[in-house]
């Protein structure tokens, strides 16, 4: 199953990843920094090729992902776990102040994989600490979903509050349209039209495909 992650990755986003890389410090910078303020110990869940996490400044980084090559792509201070989401997490309870995923739920195998992963945050996460989702909508991408064969469980932004909500978090911000559905196959837009668009709240409406939704750990 590795090396089948490994060859998949490297088919789909192989000869994009310095743009994908630029494209994330932006995002970053002008977005995700938000719920990145004080935060000493950030996990980013499905790391991929660390297009988030590398760009994180934090004291302590940490990584999981099943792929092998994760491992060649994360900055050398991000501690990484190479195991499955859906299986307990090697991290103290209470000691992480973000997650982060991205374009990662919908690959798990199951609903109970991606409601055992949520626990597994949930438990990671200090009272108070945050998990930040972001992905595909089905509602808004359609068909278009199944384009990508590791996607396996379609989720909507509601869905995944709910399923935030009945693993226990509480939610904060639940957004149907934010970011385009993908950037496979088209050249990066310049970080002027980035960091435009995540002004623009009008124009997610009319192209953005991706879900956020934020939880909250109650305490």
């Amino acid at each position: 199953m590795r090396e089948h992650l490994r060859e998949q990755y490297r088919r789909r986003f192989g000869s994009d990843d310095e743009d994908r890389r630029a494209v994330w410090a932006v995002l970053v910078d002008a977005w995700f920094s938000r719920y990145l303020r004080g935060a000493d110990t950030v996990l980013d869940l499905g790391c991929g090729w660390g297009h988030f996490i590398n760009h994180v400044d934090a004291p302590h980084r940490l990584a999981l992902d099943l792929n092998p090559d994760a491992r060649a792509h994360l900055d050398p201070a991000v501690e990484l776990f190479v195991q499955e989401a859906s299986q307990p997490w090697p991290v103290d309870d209470g000691s992480v102040d973000l997650v982060f995923t991205s374009n990662f739920l919908e690959h798990l195998p199951s609903r109970e994989a991606i409601t055992a992963a949520l626990g597994e945050a949930l438990r990671c996460l200090r009272p108070g600490g945050r998990i930040v989702c972001l992905g595909p909508n089905i509602r808004c991408v359609g068909g278009a979903y199944w384009d990508f064969f590791d996607h396996l469980v379609p989720l909507t932004e509601r869905s995944l509050a709910e399923a935030l909500e009945v693993t226990g978090f509480r939610t904060e911000e639940v957004v149907a349209r934010f970011l385009p559905f993908t950037m496979v196959g088209r050249p990066a837009p310049p970080a002027v039209a980035i960091r435009a668009y995540l002004r623009c709240r009008p124009a997610w409406r009319l192209f953005g495909r991706q879900f956020l939704v934020v939880g909250a750990k109650p305490g």
